[in-house]
């Protein structure tokens, strides 16, 4: 008996609803996103929208503390002759000085990713009851570790230019030169001198993100509680009321770990559209002319750390994950335009584990 037509991806794939239900998806399955940590802002949507490898993003600054002063029930006029009303006086008040407030000037950069898949990589999928929504969560899924390997080399650029512009304020280190148990791995007294670097906004933090080898120390210490999501399906890990993120992609070498502690939108996040952010393409010569169909997925995005400004030379397409000059983890990419460390949602602490 004949077999009937094999199903392709053109065939199951509709553009115009298959990316945006990937883009939901991406941000849904994403845990940086549903934690808080990172916050869509609608501002930088439209920004992406437009051109440019980079974009100015204006923030108000904190009021500073300049002395208030002390009302009175005493009206002092002074009568002026003003030459626009002949000689009629006109009374004014003596009113106070208004203190003075300004902006800060943040720059957020593009992101312009891609990624394409070959039909044998998705056949498992093309099998599925609904085989289109089957491939956009197998893509969905990659783009969303994805995002947070880039909202990882976008932290260690940030804390590195905070090392050597900023005298590491953002950072608790007691890694020590040998491991040294209860002294140089996770604690919770640690942890919370880390969040203390924020002073009085330290009760601002709300999540935490650490290596696995991280969290398996704060299980063994019996520092994890659980609480149910939203919809009762899984247990998400807390520590001192502070969501917990694992992911093993954390900075880490020779038994020293990063565990990074975040407020909710430290970190903004805009999504543009490429000009063809799906398709699929049909290789009639590929596997010695058997034919071979590719799903291409394309991806804009600009993930802002608040309160810190762009300063590379971005490439066209923008800059990778790496720490080299003018890309996402190096010092040179980055520069604090908060005035005062406690505006930064974000603290740091290094361990050395066993």
């Amino acid at each position: 008996m004949a077999s009937g037509p094999t199903t392709q991806i053109s065939d199951i794939i509709i553009p115009e609803v298959f990316t945006p239900y990937t883009q939901q998806l991406t941000e849904t399955k994403s845990r940086l996103v549903q934690s808080g940590v990172v916050q869509r802002n609608a501002v930088m949507d439209q920004l992406l929208a437009g051109g440019g490898l980079t974009f100015n993003v204006p923030s108000w600054k904190d009021l500073d503390d300049d002395a208030d002063n002390v009302s009175t029930d005493t009206q002092a006029d002074i009568f002026t002759l003003t030459a626009a009303s002949g000689d009629t006086d006109v009374p004014t008040l003596a009113d106070v000085i208004p203190f003075k407030t300004g902006t800060s000037q943040e720059v957020a950069v593009r992101l312009s990713r891609n990624a394409a898949w070959s039909a044998s990589d998705l056949t498992a999928s093309l099998a599925g009851a609904d085989p289109m929504g089957s491939v956009a969560d197998r893509v969905s899924t990659y783009w969303s570790r994805r995002l947070q390997a880039a909202f990882v080399a976008t932290m260690n650029g940030v804390i590195a230019d905070n090392t050597a512009n900023d005298s590491g304020d953002y950072t608790n280190d007691i890694k020590g030169g040998s491991y040294s148990a209860g002294v140089t791995d996770f604690s919770a007294e640690a942890f919370i001198d880390a969040a203390a670097t924020m002073g009085d906004s330290y009760n601002e933090l709300s999540a935490v993100m650490v290596h696995s080898v991280v969290y398996a120390r704060m299980q063994k210490n019996n520092l994890i509680d659980f609480i149910p999501d939203s919809e009762g399906m899984f247990q998400i890990p807390t520590f001192m009321g502070h969501e917990v993120i694992v992911d093993d992609a954390m900075p880490n070498a020779t038994s020293i770990y990063d565990t990074w502690i975040f407020g909710y939108g430290a970190v903004q996040l805009g999504v543009g559209e490429p000009k063809v952010p799906t398709e699929t393409y049909r290789h009639p010569g590929a596997g010695n002319g058997g034919g071979e169909e590719t799903l291409y997925s394309r991806v804009e995005w600009a993930i802002h750390p608040v309160g810190h400004a762009y300063s590379g030379t971005a490439p066209n397409g923008g800059p990778s994950n790496a720490g080299t000059s003018n890309n996402l983890a190096a010092a040179g990419s980055w520069n604090r335009v908060f005035p005062q460390r406690k505006q930064i949602k974000f603290a740091r602490l290094v361990t050395r584990e066993a």
